[in-house]
């Protein structure tokens, strides 16, 4: 795995507006990196893919221990939120989408899972189109890219199409978020390919007639996809009435994934199997034996309030918002690093499959929403 350059296109950001990236840059400084790439090796393609897999299936198990052993306390979870979270689990309401966040050791040549973005991932948009609108843009159909992320969603939303109820699945996010709204227009077009109904509405324009949710003509919500946040909506008005609605709106990301997305998953994962080789060792409290280490909100988002220790002593934070219902204590891992800076493996799993990675990079060893998008290619 390593870096490599290519002669810029000097219209690129024109190139990339035109398939609808309207986001490719922060001001003047570039989010996505065109000018050079990661070239990944068949042999590594497949360790990512054999680790999502491994992983996704001990976040399952995990999810089941929680719900058997009601440990909502440990994640913050509002109790009036668990008979909702239990009923989603019992009856296996669908979830599309994840993405695991790896780091890399090059040395070792060995996996480690940060944390799962398992309720309202981003960046699909530039893994499934627009790197490969990049690959075909500076190399032959030959070269390949670990990247089915477009397929993958089409075939997981035929999969689900026959258990949605209603005959729309309404999608939604905050009003004024680009990034956000081309995700999800990317994944409505993706359901839509798949043969479902769909209607775009914003999170604020959905109504409430005091029995159920009502789109903006009045008609009953009863299947929705969200890219909001399971943590921000059961403290909200609007989350409350999600246990009062007499329809039981099905909502992807289901509520189970409020476990998967909370960093206390990452403790459980540890205690659940220990010393795995995709594991990080990670506590609920700070361990005396630790020394290079991770504290890590139990809920942030973007690299936010991460404080990163080396012997002990405090390195690098980054600020935020997040931190009240406490903090995880994670083994620091090994980032990959070139000269351009440190990088994450984003890995997608959709439906059940791994379907597509990314990488993103930052100058310092956190990574936050100024981290850069880097392609790739896989070298055969």
């Amino acid at each position: 795995m390593k870096i490599k350059h290519l002669t810029i296109d000097p219209n690129w950001k024109s190139r990339l507006t035109a398939i609808g990236y309207g986001y490719h840059s922060d001001h003047d400084e570039p989010y996505w990196i065109d000018n050079y790439y990661y070239e990944i090796t068949s042999n590594e393609a497949d360790t990512i893919y054999q680790a999502t897999a491994e992983v996704w299936d001990m976040c399952l198990k995990a999810v089941e221990h929680v719900i058997a052993n009601k440990l909502y306390a440990l994640f913050h979870i509002p109790d009036h939120m668990v008979p909702h979270i239990e009923q989603s689990w019992e009856s296996e309401s669908p979830s599309i989408y994840g993405r695991f966040d790896f780091a890399y050791d090059s040395s070792k040549r060995k996996l480690k899972l940060l944390e799962f973005n398992a309720d309202t991932p981003t960046s699909l948009f530039e893994c499934g189109i627009v790197q490969w609108y990049w690959k075909n843009h500076y190399f032959s159909e030959s070269v390949d890219q670990f990247n089915s992320v477009h397929e993958q969603l089409i075939t997981s939303w035929k999969d689900i199409k026959p258990y949605l109820k209603g005959d729309i699945l309404y999608f939604t996010c905050a009003k004024e978020t680009l990034e956000d709204l081309t995700n999800v227009e990317y994944l409505r077009d993706t359901a839509t390919q798949a043969g479902i109904q769909t209607q775009l509405i914003y999170i604020d324009d959905i109504g409430w007639n005091g029995n159920s949710f009502i789109d903006l003509e009045g008609d009953s919500i009863q299947s929705i996809f969200k890219l909001y946040p399971w943590e921000w909506m059961v403290h909200e008005e609007f989350g409350h009435h999600i246990l009062n609605d007499i329809n039981k709106t099905q909502w992807i990301e289901p509520s189970w994934k409020m476990i998967l997305s909370n960093k206390a998953i990452l403790p459980i994962l540890w205690d659940l199997f220990p010393h795995h080789d995709n594991l990080l060792p990670a506590y609920f409290e700070e361990q005396r034996t630790l020394r290079n280490y991770i504290k890590k909100p139990i809920l942030s988002r973007e690299g936010a309030n991460i404080a990163m220790y080396y012997d002990k002593e405090l390195i690098y934070s980054t600020s935020g918002a997040y931190g009240h219902e406490g903090y995880i204590y994670q083994e620091l891992a090994t980032l990959h690093k070139e000269e351009s800076g440190f990088s994450i493996i984003g890995s997608w799993i959709i439906g059940q499959e791994p379907c597509g990675i990314s990488f993103r990079e930052s100058t310092m060893p956190i990574t936050t929403d100024k981290s850069r998008f880097v392609p790739h290619i896989i070298k055969h």
